[in-house]
């Protein structure tokens, strides 16, 4: 995905250590601490400096809050949900959507090349079974992580003033999108989605996802999929036969 742990293995071959780091994608910034095992323990944010005979030079930021491994369950999104992820908050910012009746949307602070990582999609973690047994209303922020597990995002965690730790699912639908979701593995969420580009974009531009809803589910007529993206495909389809 894109993110890499750096730093020598002990007698066991295991990352273990005081001066472990991940570094994300961008190859700079990245998180500086202990580790066990691949693990983050208590790490701060550190820039990637240099590399002098072959090792990594960190550089710890000044006042960086302490990071830790905080994988989400079925009921806790975050024991820090206030706590940005300071990859994402030099590439994504949340404002108005561009989009009609869409509410917030997510926007890139950056020109960003296409197949660059620009935002994380964490939430409680929950069951198809859950998602697929409840009303539609309830499945705003959802997306599937595998076959069965399904990342969720419900109130009051989609307003950023109780949760910013993660900001994925501020982007939008679209049938035309910039951008598309990918597994990532993250050092302090664990397995999520991330949000990637599939074009360059510019700066200030609204990135946009196509929501994969199933369009022929079997034995009934038309997707599977809320009243709103129903609406919005038959709009589509119908501008795409003119």
């Amino acid at each position: 995905d894109g993110g890499s742990l750096v730093g020598e293995v002990n007698e066991e071959g295991e990352m273990t250590g005081e001066q472990i780091a991940y570094v994300y994608p961008d190859g700079k910034t990245a998180y500086f601490g202990r580790f066990i095992d691949g693990e983050m323990i208590e790490a701060k944010l550190a820039t990637l400096t240099a590399v002098e005979d072959g090792k990594p030079q960190f550089e710890v930021v000044p006042g960086s809050p302490v990071y830790s491994f905080d994988k989400s369950t079925s009921s806790c999104i975050s024991t820090n949900a206030l706590l940005p992820d300071p990859y994402e908050s030099e590439r994504v910012y949340v404002d108005v959507s561009l989009i009609s009746s869409a509410g917030e949307g997510l926007f890139s602070k950056i020109a960003a090349e296409a197949s660059t990582v620009m935002s994380f999609y964490n939430g409680v973690r929950i069951t198809h079974q859950e998602v697929d047994s409840r009303d539609w209303a309830l499945n705003g922020n959802t997306i599937s992580l595998d076959d069965e597990t399904v990342i969720d995002v419900p109130e009051p965690y989609n307003h950023a003033a109780k949760y910013c730790a993660s900001l994925g699912h501020k982007a939008n639908h679209s049938f035309a999108p910039n951008c598309t979701y990918d597994p990532f593995v993250h050092p302090r969420f664990g397995p999520i989605k991330c949000i990637r580009t599939i074009r360059a974009v510019e700066k200030d531009e609204e990135l946009t996802v196509a929501y994969g809803y199933d369009h022929n589910p079997v034995g009934q007529n038309g997707p599977e999929a809320p009243e709103w993206y129903q609406l919005e495909l038959k709009a589509f389809q119908a501008a795409q036969q003119k």
